[in-house]
This record gives C-alpha cells, sequence and structure tokens, in this order.
C-alpha cells in the first residue's frame, strides 16, 4: 500500500545542531542527556523522526555500548531515527579515501545497530578554508571531481559498489547524495553511477536543492527530476530563491522555505509518485531558525502536496522494481 500525506516517513534533518557542547566537548563524547535535549527539541518542532545527520553525531564513531545509550535516548524521547546522513566523507578524497571508506563501513555497521532503513552518503568533501569564510559556503568554488577521468570514476564505482553489498547484508539502503561538481552533480552523470554500481539497494538522494543554489548556471531542475526520481531511495528537500541575470552574467540564490523557492515541488512530487517513489524524506533548511523552517516544509508536505489517499497508481520505475525503501516497521518510524 502506497504512503499517504498522514503516513509518509518526513525526518528533520540536524544541521542546525553544534556537534560540541557548551564545554567544547565533542557531542559523540558528551553526556546522553545532550542527546535527549535535541531530540525533544526535534520532537516538540513536530517532528515524529530524526536524520542523523553526521555534522552533529556521527554514529559510525561511537562504541557499541555508547551506539544502545543512544538508541535508549531516541527511545525515551519516542523519536524515530530510520536514517543516518555521512556527509563530505568522499571514498575518492585522495588523501583520505581509506580513513572515509573506513568510517563509512562503520557508519553502516552503526546504521544496523540503531534500526536505521537507509545510509545517505556522497563523494562531497570538506569546505575549503575560502569556503567556511563566506555567509554561504556555495557561493565560493568547492572541491571538483575530476571530469573524464575513467580511473577515479572506476574507483567510484568499486567503492560505493562495496558500500552498497555492505548495506545489503545488514538489510539497509544506500542512497548517494547528488551535490555540486561531484560525480554526482548532474543528472545524468548520478544516474550513470547508480547505474555502473548495478545494487539493487543503491539509489540517488537527488538533493536537487544544492543543485540550484550555485551562483552560476544551473541544470533545469525538471529534467534533474525527470531523470533522477526513478532512480532515487531517499531524498533531501530543500529549496532556494535564485535571480538570474544571464545578460550580465549576474546570478543569485538565498535559502528560502520550500513552497517559495524556485523548485516546485509540487511539480516535482506529482513526477516522483509517477515514477513510484516511496522513499523517506527529510526536510532540511540553513540559516536562521532552521528547525522552524524544516517544521514548516513538513506541514506544507503533508497539507498541500503528498497524496491524501493511497489511490495513486505508481510506475514500474526502477524505484518500483526494488529500490523504494520497505513499508515502515512501527518500532522504528513514528509519523
Amino acid at each position: 500500500m502506497a504512503y499517504t500525506a498522514e503516513n509518509w516517513p518526513i525526518t528533520a534533518a540536524l544541521l542546525q545542531f553544534s556537534n560540541t557542547n557548551a564545554a567544547g566537548v565533542h557531542i559523540n563524547e558528551a553526556d546522553s542527556s545532550a542527546w535527549v535535549d535535541v531530540f525533544q527539541e526535534v520532537k516538540d518542532a513536530g517532528f515524529g523522526n530524526a536524520d542523523l545527520t553526521d555534522s552533529w553525531v556521527r554514529p559510525g564513531d561511537l562504541s557499541a555500548a555508547r551506539l544502545a545509550e543512544f538508541k535508549a535516548a531516541a527511545d525515551h524521547v519516542g523519536i524515530g531515527i530510520p536514517v543516518i546522513s555521512a556527509i563530505r566523507s568522499s571514498v575518492i578524497e585522495e588523501a583520505n579515501w581509506e580513513a572515509n571508506l573506513a568510517y563509512s563501513h562503520r557508519t553502516i555497521d552503526a546504521a544496523a545497530a540503531l534500526g536505521c532503513e537507509v545510509v545517505s552518503v556522497g563523494l562531497h568533501q570538506a569546505l575549503t578554508p575560502e569556503q567556511q569564510k563566506q555567509l554561504w559556503f556555495w557561493t565560493v568554488q568547492g572541491h571538483v571531481d575530476p571530469v573524464g577521468d575513467t580511473e577515479t570514476w572506476n574507483k567510484a564505482v568499486t567503492r560505493l559498489r562495496e558500500l552498497g553489498q555492505h548495506a545489503a547484508e545488514v538489510g539497509i539502503l544506500l542512497s548517494l547524495e547528488m551535490y555540486e561538481d561531484t560525480y554526482l552533480g548532474t543528472a545524468d552523470s548520478s544516474v550513470q553511477l547508480v547505474q555502473d554500481i548495478d545494487l539493487a539497494n543503491v539509489g540517488l538522494n537527488p538533493d536537487i536543492g544544492n543543485l540550484i543554489r550555485l551562483h552560476r548556471p544551473i541544470e533545469d531542475w525538471r529534467e534533474v527530476v525527470a531523470k533522477t526520481l526513478p532512480y532515487s531511495n531517499y531524498w533531501h528537500v530543500k529549496n532556494y530563491i535564485r535571480d538570474e541575470n544571464v545578460a550580465r552574467g549576474q546570478y543569485v540564490a538565498m535559502p528560502a522555505p520550500m513552497e517559495s523557492g524556485l523548485i516546485s515541488y509540487r511539480e516535482a512530487f506529482k513526477v516522483a509518485i509517477s515514477v513510484g517513489y516511496q522513499g523517506i524524506i527529510c526536510t532540511e533548511h540553513y540559516g536562521g531558525d532552521g528547525l522552524s523552517v524544516t517544521a514548516s516544509n513538513q506541514e506544507y508536505l503533508r497539507s498541500q502536496i503528498l497524496p491524501k489517499t493511497d489511490g495513486y497508481a505508481l510506475g514500474t520505475s526502477q524505484v518500483a522494481q526494488g529500490r523504494q525503501l520497505p513499508a515502515p516497521a512501527a518500532s522504528l518510524l513514528t509519523v
């Protein structure tokens, strides 16, 4: 039975939460009460589920005992933790690929221990010093994967396939987050990467917001939706206001609520549902009171965008043929 607006699993990204406490202790090492506080704040904002964004906590670096404490903290609050998003740990980063690959494997093991359904990874690398100086880091050029480099491409395929096989062994979906200037930076390249990896549990996280915020010409978001959603198994959703003066070469983008930005998620979800998308959705936002904006985004999805009944016919896409998320277990997901 297809999800409806009422029961579609939606998570809150935890981008707004610091990875250190007031005493400067990393959140991994903090008392479990610090985890409870964050989970309670997320629940109070109206969410039943959280995406364990590893810019906050790094489950792959928690011991077995601490993982048990972490799961107990989520259970105490009554919030689901169905996804880990491991960011900026590229398995083809020249200097750190071995450490990043090992960390990604540990993250998959941690996800299994926590009862997660999905691990989202990407090929984006750490922000450069220049990016870190900016109000919005995407306004400055970051790392670029080498275009046309068959050897590096094959390394990405081989190492991500290795992670996908590990994820399959423990019953988890692996989702590849789209991000500018990486091999997941265009619709065609992203689809090709999934096809080359060729595992049923490996799909795309079509984070189109990462692409439309660039201060330069961009790919048409409608084309990205049409090409990538048939291969998608998880979805970070966010939006940006965008202005272009092509004649003068001027491009500006700033974060916006989902209903107010360039991407029409009304249109995007019609396409997604038509091709059988049934994955978890994660609402994100940068800047300001990001948690409140993501909560508003969730309400927008449930009240305006997602189907009110399960009568929508699902297409026979890659998603419908086995890349979609299984129906949520009651013990893991809380609507």
